[in-house]
């Protein structure tokens, strides 16, 4: 029972829309209608700011970490640690408040990784640091960072790091690449918006309202 009660909170807890959430408290606008429509930190940046943008990437990356602790300090093993993250993250880009839609996961990754081996995070936050700086594209730097992880758990194995968590390193990094492909499409095309481009939120939004109007 109490392991099956934490994987539930642990997924629980990912499916929580941050994004949204403070889409609806700060500006009163669904943040899935603007921009890329995702609920992420990265498109709550372009439509609303840094300061409800931080917020999203902090909470979401919290309750990745809060899930792993979770399940740590009830005493659970290895294997059930690396479930309850790897659910959180799931919560995330399946969440059951949006329909079973949501997020690309990666704030909610990096609370796991976190969690699991902070080094290893900080190293994976530090690529995607430095490629965001140079390529200006989010996308790029979270698959990189992302695809990052289960290398240096590959290459780190040695130093201790258990074989389940380079299985769910493995499994969060294909699930991001994935959620990624949109992304990867508009990269193609040369139409992926870069760090600091703006979502003008009142034109999109009566653009929208136009479109009901008509279509109503």
């Amino acid at each position: 029972m109490i392991r099956a009660l934490c994987l539930a909170v642990s997924y629980l807890l990912g499916a929580i829309p941050f994004g949204l959430l403070v889409g609806k408290l700060t500006k009163g606008i669904d943040i899935r209608q603007f921009g890329s429509g995702n609920i992420g930190a990265s498109n709550v940046l372009r439509t609303l700011g840094p300061g409800p943008a931080l917020l999203v990437f902090v909470l979401d990356t919290a309750k990745g970490f809060a899930a792993v602790e979770i399940c740590r300090r009830l005493g659970l093993g290895e294997w059930w640690i690396v479930a309850g993250g790897l659910l959180s993250v799931f919560g995330h880009t399946f969440s059951v408040f949006l329909g079973f839609k949501g997020g690309k996961g990666v704030a909610t990754a990096l609370g796991v990784i976190i969690g699991l081996s902070p080094v290893i995070a900080a190293v994976g936050f530090g690529i995607w640091v430095v490629l965001v700086a140079m390529t200006r594209y989010i996308s790029v730097a979270s698959i990189t960072a992302a695809v990052s992880v289960p290398v240096q758990m590959a290459l780190w194995r040695s130093m201790e790091t258990p074989g389940p968590y380079l299985a769910l390193a493995c499994v969060a990094a294909a699930a991001i690449v994935v959620k990624h492909i949109p992304n990867i499409r508009r990269l193609a095309k040369g139409t992926e918006p870069r760090f600091g481009q703006k979502v003008n939120v009142e034109a999109q939004g009566a653009a929208s309202k136009g479109g009901e109007n008509r279509h109503g």
